[in-house]
């Protein structure tokens, strides 16, 4: 039973179904960079794992607020099933492009969405996208950095060990 409450909305349908497929791809890329976490810290990549770890739950507060957004407007938000997470990587240097190539479609997913919010006359919901927008170019530029360090400082002798650490404190910036 629909309450009167939730009878109407301001979002179109069209719109509350990309929002849905962002939610969906949010919750997937936490659950890709929780992955991550996990099989750096069994590598005994700590400082990696302590930033996949913060990624993860940048990507799950990023949902949330997606979430979020369409409860305070009277839209349902759909709860994703999250599958297909990748759990072993062949080394890290492959993981940080995949990790790239994440970014770059949620990216892509951001600016669909804010495309047809232009279309349907939906600035609101624009508007709410810009700051993804803006986040998208710092979640690429920090990938993008993670994959310069690796090429930067190569693997030989305790290169592996100093791209750790170098990830660790892309943490604070």
């Amino acid at each position: 039973m629909k309450t009167a409450l939730r009878l109407k909305t301001s979002l179109q349908e069209s719109i509350q179904d990309l929002l849905n497929e962002q939610i969906a791809m949010e919750a997937h890329s936490s659950a890709a960079y929780l992955a991550m976490s996990a099989w750096c810290n069994v590598q005994g990549l700590q400082g990696a794992a302590k930033f996949y770890r913060k990624q993860s739950g940048e990507e799950r507060d990023h949902m949330m607020k997606i979430f979020d957004y369409m409860n305070d407007l009277g839209a349902h938000p759909m709860s994703p099933e999250v599958k297909n997470i990748t759990l072993h990587f062949n080394n890290l240097h492959d993981m940080l492009i995949m990790a790239l190539e994440m970014e770059i479609k949620i990216t892509e997913n951001f600016n669909k969405i804010t495309d047809q919010c232009h279309k349907v006359k939906d600035f609101q919901t624009a508007r709410f996208l810009q700051w993804y927008l803006d986040e998208q170019v710092e979640e690429e530029k920090t990938a993008r950095r993670a994959i310069e360090l690796y090429e930067l400082i190569g693997i030989e002798g305790v290169g592996l060990f100093r791209i750790d650490r170098e990830l660790e404190k892309l943490i604070h910036e």
